[in-house]
């Protein structure tokens, strides 16, 4: 009995241990850095990979962006008696909490309040960025990041030429008259005619004999 009431004990004791975890996620708040590839540069990244971002109208340890605004972009909070912790890359002394007008603590990053943005909607986007000119994403240095993000287009493909029409068939030369055959021939030699010889003086001329 003394045994199976210390079984009954210790579950009991993990069972409020797993409760006591997952009812306060917000008691440890990890600040992460990732490769942005739009960017081309690492930025401050919280829950699930999602880009974290600063209202540059907000001074160190300011915050402005409350009612509806705060919809829009729902700030980092931690629960109170938590702290945020430094993922790989982010330094740990940058970090810091603010207390919202609500009263509730919002994560800061070397003093800036920070915020995700409800259009990204998984790691890697960054659509917030350059929003009303004021809002950006944060380097692990500390820095704001004021590039914009770079956009893929695919561009349309070209129309297909017209294919040209076929040519008329030339019309057939008419045939050429024949030339004239050779001009007439010339005389056939009309030979020299031979005179008789005069016998006394040319005894063997022709008609001498």
């Amino acid at each position: 009995m003394a045994r199976r009431l210390v079984a009954v004990a210790i579950v009991a004791a993990f069972g409020v241990l797993a409760v006591g975890a997952t009812a306060s996620p917000t008691l440890l708040v990890t600040v992460n850095t990732a490769q942005n590839p739009s960017l081309g540069a690492k930025i401050l990244v919280g829950s699930g990979g999602r880009a974290l971002y600063h209202n540059s109208s907000e001074t160190a340890k300011t915050v402005k962006c409350t009612g509806g605004c705060a919809t829009e972009w729902p700030p980092l909070l931690v629960a109170k008696g938590g702290k945020p912790i430094a993922g790989p890359g982010v330094v740990s002394s940058k970090l810091g909490t603010v207390k919202r007008p609500d009263g509730k603590l919002q994560v800061t990053y070397s003093g800036k309040p920070l915020y995700f943005f409800t259009g990204d909607k998984k790691a890697g986007q960054v659509k917030g960025q350059g929003d009303a000119g004021v809002w950006h994403v944060i380097a692990p240095s500390g820095a704001v990041i004021t590039k914009s993000a770079a956009t893929t287009t695919t561009g349309s493909t070209g129309s297909t030429g017209s294919t040209g029409s076929t040519g008329s068939s030339g019309s057939t030369g008419s045939t050429g008259s024949g030339g004239s055959t050779g001009g007439s021939g010339g005389n056939t030699g009309g030979g020299t005619t031979t005179t008789p010889s005069d016998c006394d003086t040319n005894p063997g001329g022709y008609g001498c004999m």
